[in-house]
């Protein structure tokens, strides 16, 4: 598998998106004057308690309070509001917790109140976006995350990641780390770390604990509200959670944002800056690359998998709903369990790939077509939990209900990614919606695709603006969808222009 990343500087945002073997997986948009980020760090004020819910609601600078809950606040909060506190009013001069004395930790079932008290300084980092109407969730357990390893501040532990299996690396990369981490601070080594020198983890612990020395300073004189720390850029994070050496190319289109990322490249993986390209063509990036036609694809109400397998995709208050239709993919040699399986697990790989692309969270309930046999519901399961490994967001899956229901739990950090598929109808002076024209155009290829088994001429009756779009040639050299339908699939196709159709009609003529 080989991973691209194709990232668009707008005037208002960003645009990232991650392609593994050409296909879309994810979609990131970052606005420039977003308000909050995940991993931000703030300087912020307990503005009131809620005994009731055992949380708070921190000033952030925002019309907008932080929610802090007691299970989010970590055993070491009083020595952070102490480090807090005494750094603020410049008491304490120093980033260093050699010789800090700590406070009492604090009871894992304790009560708000016991905790923290309205106008108390916190320094607090964003867990969640705010979502709808609701602030941001905010924790007061402090982590800085590198491209090896993860930095908390007030703790000694060093915690290894479970998917590191051999015993033997495991011991080693502890012991190395317990040799060289500032005292004070606990460690959780990342998978990546797994071999790696000790010059390449230590660069990495010097990194981060600069960046604990960047609060240390800005906490100085700091106002509530103010951001103390910002979390590197989205594409930044996506190559350190993500970059190894499946990673292809990486093309911008804005000279600066590729500067930035080629230095970000030159610290975690100094061969790789190379990979980093600037795109100079006059086509869109997102064009070129085929995301904008993926993206008009993959974030309909209704999405196509192959050979007529489809997904309609519901969003509720409460919860996602995913339904599985097999459409006209059945093979007549095959029984009605075996056609269900196949169709069912083409639809699991689709799922995964539509809950990392689109960021849902929450409950997801997916109706898959309904299976007798035991051993092919489990079968299910194991692709469904396999489809999912890659997605960094904490899931669960759950094995089929009695009714062919699969539960997932996913794990929601940001809004949801909702683009608009629709159009506005030129037939009703732009009041009406319609599909989009790709869409459109993806139906009827569909269909084609379909018919291409049963005959060997094919004509299709669609209205005039539809069939003069299919037929016209895109460019001097370059032949028209039509004909390269016709080339595709070996067959005299004709698209014939009728008035009596509304635009996003079409009919095959026997």
């Amino acid at each position: 598998m080989k991973y691209d990343l194709i990232i668009d500087s707008r005037p208002s945002e960003v645009a990232i998106a991650l392609l593994r073997d050409g296909l879309l997986i994810e979609l990131h948009k970052e606005k420039h004057n977003k308000s909050f980020s995940v991993g931000d760090i703030y300087l912020g004020k307990i503005k009131k308690n809620n005994p009731g819910l055992n949380a708070s609601f921190v000033n952030l600078g925002s019309e907008k309070d932080g929610f802090l809950h007691y299970l989010d606040l970590g055993p070491q909060i009083k020595s952070l509001k102490k480090f807090t506190t005494r750094t603020v009013n410049e008491k304490l001069n120093t980033a260093s917790l050699k010789n800090f004395k700590r406070e009492k930790t604090i009871e894992k079932e304790g009560k708000i109140n016991d905790a923290v008290k309205p106008g108390d300084y916190i320094l607090c980092q964003v867990s969640k976006e705010a979502i709808s109407t609701k602030g941001p969730r905010i924790t007061t357990e402090i982590s800085l995350a590198g491209r090896y390893m993860v930095l908390l501040p007030f703790s000694e532990k060093v915690s290894i990641s479970q998917k590191i299996q051999s015993k033997t690396e495991k011991n080693r990369l502890k012991k190395l780390i317990k040799s060289i981490k500032p005292s004070g601070f606990g460690v959780i080594i990342r998978t990546v770390a797994t071999g790696k020198k000790v010059a390449e983890l230590d660069k990495d612990l010097r990194n981060l604990y600069k960046r604990w020395q960047t609060i240390s300073k800005k906490l100085k004189k700091a106002t509530p509200g103010k951001k103390v720390l910002s979390e590197i850029n989205r594409s930044a994070i996506i190559l350190r959670d993500l970059f190894n050496e499946k990673f292809n190319n990486i093309y911008v289109n804005n000279v600066d944002l590729q500067s930035e990322i080629k230095e970000y490249l030159s610290n975690i993986s100094p061969s790789h800056a190379k990979l980093v390209k600037l795109h100079k063509k006059q086509t869109p990036i997102f064009q070129e690359f085929n995301v904008t036609q993926q993206v008009k694809k993959g974030f309909g109400k209704n999405v196509t998998i192959k050979k007529g397998t489809y997904l309609v995709i519901e969003h509720t208050e409460a919860m996602h709903v995913i339904d599985i239709n097999s459409g006209k993919k059945v093979d007549q040699k095959k029984d009605q369990e075996s056609n269900a399986l196949a169709v069912n697990l083409d639809a699991a790989e689709e799922v995964a790939r539509q809950l990392r692309l689109r960021d849902m969270g929450g409950i997801i309930i997916v109706d898959f077509i309904d299976m007798k046999e035991e051993k092919n519901r489990k079968l299910l399961t194991d692709k469904m939990i396999e489809a999912m490994k890659s997605d960094k967001a904490k899931h669960h899956v759950l094995p089929p209900t009695k009714f062919g229901l699969v539960q997932i739990t996913r794990q929601r950090v940001r809004p949801e990614i909702n683009i608009n598929t629709e159009e506005n109808c030129p037939l009703c002076e732009g009041n009406g919606k319609i599909e989009s024209s790709f869409l459109l155009i993806q139906k009827i290829e569909n269909k084609i695709e379909t018919l291409s088994t049963q005959t060997k001429k094919i004509n299709i009756l669609t209205h005039p603006f539809v069939a003069s779009y299919i037929n016209k040639k895109d460019g001097w050299f370059s032949s028209s969808i039509c004909k390269k339908w016709s080339n595709k699939y070996n067959k005299k196709i004709s698209i014939l222009g009728d008035e009596r159709l509304h635009l996003l009609q079409y009919t095959i003529v026997k």
